[in-house]
């Protein structure tokens, strides 16, 4: 793998040459003025102008779903979701590979370098992925509808992708996905559980998204919210990402937080569906708890752009609890930086030595950074994506100049897969 030095670049308001080398940063030195001594196999990039943030952690996705963009559009998650399954009934294998190659492009131009994912044909969703050159923890989901028989089906090929996952790209991390505690036996949540631990991986789950998710679940289970039961159950720990978050108790909070659970908070989804607004992320972080962004996927979200969902989540967070200082500006990028990478076990989400090598080149020659106040302001509340000039995944160029290798392809690609829905679809 080729070095790469980053020349005169501004991290943390300072001036720095960055060396990457074998996909990691491997020497940031004050930018030294003058002739720059070029070193066998290594490509400088003049970065004068332009500043250096760490690669955003898209914590919760559903890929494939950019196809699936606005076909649900005004109705609350109960009914949006029947009208989702309806669609995915029709879904194969070259649907997901192409609406993730789709995925991966505009996360590559809106910043992203890592995401969790959660929808069907996983092996296709890490092949597209991988391609991108972006780090993916990618999962098989289980949603057997209290069907024992289905959820036989589910636990053997699941069985059978797992010994596949050797062959998969080093960029792609298999993980096991519970959709949710109103769509999984309990049977199926143990078996989950069990073979998770039993093999490292990371569980992802759905976790108290709307009201009456909480309200039936209490019905269910003898009071017991989501939150309550899915720890009742021993599920709850480090190891888990919860997504959503939303309605949650005192009780759940402490819970949470003891159990050190990864919370993604989903704000541009749970608005949108009107499924609630007030995430506690302070209170879960006070707890114990490590929250993350996510943006959801696209047929909710509508996009997959963190720097937007960074936004609306601060001002979210302002205006419900009446406190402009109540999601400061280095805390925001956290949770779309670092404790995404924490909560994937990822070795990134920091422009330091000896971390992986994801990094956003912004070009701030615009109106929006043309501004005495912090760049991160400028960043995240003033400017839009497209100032993301060029993006490195794992120590390699993904998009230089705003420009992604075969992206006509892609869009032509995913265009043609429109078909296989477009009979299903109620407007």
């Amino acid at each position: 793998m080729n070095k790469i030095l980053l020349r005169d670049i501004t991290l943390d308001g300072i001036r720095k040459d960055i060396l990457i080398a074998e996909g990691k940063i491997s020497k940031i030195t004050p930018h030294q003025a003058g002739p720059c001594p070029v070193q066998d196999g290594t490509e400088t990039v003049d970065c004068s102008g332009k500043v250096a943030v760490p690669g955003f952690v898209n914590m919760h996705t559903h890929a494939a779903m950019t196809l699936m963009r606005g076909v649900g559009e005004d109705m609350v998650l109960r009914d949006w979701l029947d009208h989702i399954w309806a669609i995915e009934k029709h879904l194969d294998e070259p649907f997901i590979y192409w609406g993730t190659l789709v995925a991966t492009l505009e996360m590559i131009k809106t910043g992203t370098t890592s995401f969790n994912d959660m929808y069907w044909f996983s092996p296709e969703a890490q092949k597209a992925a991988s391609k991108m050159g972006l780090r993916n923890l990618t999962s098989f989901t289980f949603l057997d509808n209290f069907d024992r028989e289905q959820a036989s089906h589910q636990r053997d090929v699941c069985l059978e992708m797992f010994s596949q996952v050797p062959s998969w790209d080093p960029r792609s991390t298999f993980s096991v996905s519970i959709h949710s505690v109103y769509t999984v036996s309990e049977e199926t949540i143990l078996w989950v559980t069990e073979f998770a631990r039993k093999h490292g991986l990371r569980i992802h789950i759905h976790v108290s998204e709307t009201r009456k998710e909480v309200e039936d679940c209490k019905a269910a289970h003898g009071g017991l919210s989501p939150v309550g039961y899915l720890d009742e159950l021993g599920v709850l720990g480090s190891d888990v990402i919860a997504a959503h978050c939303e309605i949650l108790s005192d009780e759940d909070i402490e819970i949470l937080g003891r159990r050190k659970v990864n919370c993604v908070h989903n704000i541009n989804s749970n608005a949108k569906l009107a499924s609630g607004y007030k995430f506690k992320w302070k209170e879960l972080s006070d707890a114990g708890a490590n929250v993350c962004l996510g943006t959801d996927g696209a047929a909710s979200s509508n996009n997959l752009d963190m720097l937007e969902a960074m936004k609306t989540a601060a001002f979210f967070q302002k205006a419900w609890r009446e406190d402009p200082s109540a999601l400061p500006l280095k805390a925001l990028l956290d949770l779309a930086t670092v404790n995404g990478a924490k909560a994937m076990g990822a070795n990134t989400g920091r422009i330091e030595e000896g971390f992986d090598a994801d990094i956003q080149i912004i070009d701030t020659d615009s109106t929006f950074f043309l501004s005495p106040g912090p760049f991160l302001a400028n960043f995240i509340y003033s400017a839009h994506s497209d100032c993301i000039s060029s993006l490195i995944s794992g120590g390699k160029f993904v998009m230089r100049d705003r420009k992604v290798p075969a992206e006509r392809e892609i869009l032509d690609g995913g265009r043609a897969q429109l078909k296989i829905i477009e009979n299903y679809i109620k407007h």
